[in-house]
């Protein structure tokens, strides 16, 4: 008995160390050129470096050495901030590896595009970091909820997503 709970213990921490199991493979209708500019955040997993932050956009600059300049901005408790970071392109298709913390890196994979790269579905290495980006700060329902389906036949945790403020009163977008 104790050797089974043991095991039922030992399961359950290495899991949630682990991550959420996801399929996380890049789409293979990815090009850099056409993915760089500039991305609004319309839904994230919350996670420490982007707590509280909204208005949220992220700026991908192509390097001459072919690597990217990342930067990532937006609102918190009514202070701009912003985080540059770089990214380096790999011999997957859609998948990027990105850096803001010195030399680690991690995955950053363009999981799936819509409407002809307006539209992005961005995960990680495991299911800790997901993202909904758009090429501007409103995206029609029809395309959120396929968005949001395809993260959860993935096997993401879709109802872990918060929403990230985007319209600014009183402007037009």
């Amino acid at each position: 008995m104790k050797k089974m709970l043991w095991l039922v213990i030992l399961t359950i921490l290495s899991t949630s160390c682990m991550g959420q199991k996801v399929n996380n493979t890049p789409t293979k209708e990815f090009t850099l050129g056409r993915f760089l500019g500039t991305w609004y955040e319309i839904s994230r997993f919350d996670h420490s470096f982007e707590r509280g932050m909204d208005y949220c956009t992220a700026e991908y600059t192509l390097n001459t050495d072919g690597t990217l300049t990342v930067l990532n901005s937006g609102l918190k408790n009514g202070k701009y901030k912003s985080s540059r970071g770089k990214a380096k392109v790999t011999g997957t298709t859609g998948l990027l590896r990105v850096s803001f913390f010195g030399p680690f890196y991690s995955d950053y994979r363009v999981l799936k595009l819509w409407c002809n790269y307006k539209y992005a579905l961005i995960g990680s290495g495991n299911g800790n970091y997901l993202w909904i980006l758009s090429r501007t700060p409103n995206v029609p329902e029809e395309i959120l909820e396929e968005m949001t389906d395809e993260a959860f036949r993935r096997g993401y945790k879709t109802e872990n997503l918060i929403w990230v403020m985007q319209n600014i009163p009183g402007t037009e977008n």
